[in-house]
């Protein structure tokens, strides 16, 4: 029964997979329209696959939003392919297709669904939502890009991404706002240069995938976990440095993409964006270094029995991604010379 569950996941995994390369070479909006579609039916099974009523609820909300976003999308192409004769840029059209993108890929001002939708996810299905399923979208919309309306979008999404994950004791809603913001970062990537959203991408990827997988070994869903229960030294400190270069502090791997970014806006004289992005990325580091704060200082001595065990491959996973991380140090030392 087991492996029947586990070749069920597999099966849509690999379906997910590919519905994602069918968009991305796809030569037609409908090719492409066709690719989401197939992702929207491969994710929906792997989200309803835990026995629970929230996993359920999730399923059912996120099976709505992408509907809506793709009803948008191919109303917005069958309009295109109407009212105009060939490919030329149209700022209503760009601006329609790269809303529904956005709403796929849970950008604000169209990201009130991602944090509650998240909020009903296991963790391995939490680091698909915030990390493979962006790649489509943000690829669509390289393709049809307004500018401007970006450039106004990526700072809601820093600002709101910031700000949204102040009060939030859930680790899951708090990794979901900290993936606004740092979708606020793609975009401005993406404008950039392709090459350059590729880096952020994977790196914003690995340090995510850390995250969760510390998460689910650990079995932690909620700040106050993190103190109740009898984690050792090593792996809060593990915790605390991978936060950190989620967040983008200097001189950890996280800020290097992030560095790189900055470095083109100024010398382009795009100082306003420039200066929210710095803001948006201490309000994160802030919330960040709070939750150690309390992670590492409070000590409950009533609960000392609940103690968590960690098989040691798993313990040497973390501290050999950890490793990589705290590696960032030596990369971007190097490169800032």
């Amino acid at each position: 029964m087991l492996f029947y569950i586990n070749s069920n996941k597999m099966f849509f995994i690999f379906i997910l997979i590919f519905s994602t390369l069918i968009s991305i070479s796809s030569n037609s909006w409908m090719g492409c329209w066709i690719g989401l579609e197939i992702n929207l039916l491969s994710f929906i099974p792997l989200i309803s696959s835990c026995n629970n009523l929230m996993a359920s609820e999730a399923s059912l909300k996120y099976f709505l939003i992408q509907s809506i976003a793709s009803i948008n999308f191919l109303f917005s192409i069958l309009l295109k392919l109407i009212l105009l004769k060939n490919f030329e840029m149209n700022s209503l059209f760009s601006i329609l297709i790269n809303s529904s993108m956005m709403m796929k890929m849970g950008s604000a001002p169209f990201h009130f669904w991602f944090p509650n939708i998240i909020e009903g996810m296991t963790w391995l299905n939490c680091f698909i939502l915030m990390t493979w399923q962006k790649i489509t979208p943000m690829i669509l919309m390289s393709y049809y890009l307004n500018k401007n309306f970006l450039m106004l979008i990526m700072m809601i999404n820093v600002i709101i991404g910031s700000i949204g994950g102040i009060n939030q004791i859930s680790l899951r809603k708090l990794l979901a706002f900290s993936s606004i913001n740092n979708l606020g970062w793609m975009m401005c990537a993406i404008l950039i240069s392709e090459n350059l959203w590729i880096l952020y991408f994977m790196l914003y990827s690995f340090l995510v995938s850390i995250m969760c997988f510390m998460f689910y070994i650990l079995n932690i869903y909620f700040i106050n976990q993190l103190f109740i229960l009898n984690i050792s030294f090593i792996m809060k400190l593990l915790i605390f440095i991978n936060l950190l270069s989620l967040g983008g502090l200097p001189p950890f791997l996280g800020f290097f993409p992030k560095w790189l970014i900055i470095n083109f806006m100024i010398s382009n004289k795009i100082f306003m964006p420039t200066f929210i992005f710095i803001l948006s990325s201490l309000i994160i580091l802030f919330f960040y270094i709070r939750i150690i704060y309390s992670c590492i200082l409070f000590n409950f001595m009533k609960l000392k029995w609940f103690k968590i065990n960690i098989k040691n491959n798993y313990f040497l996973i973390v501290i050999i991604n950890s490793l990589i991380s705290i590696m960032g140090m030596i990369l971007s030392t190097l490169y800032f010379m």
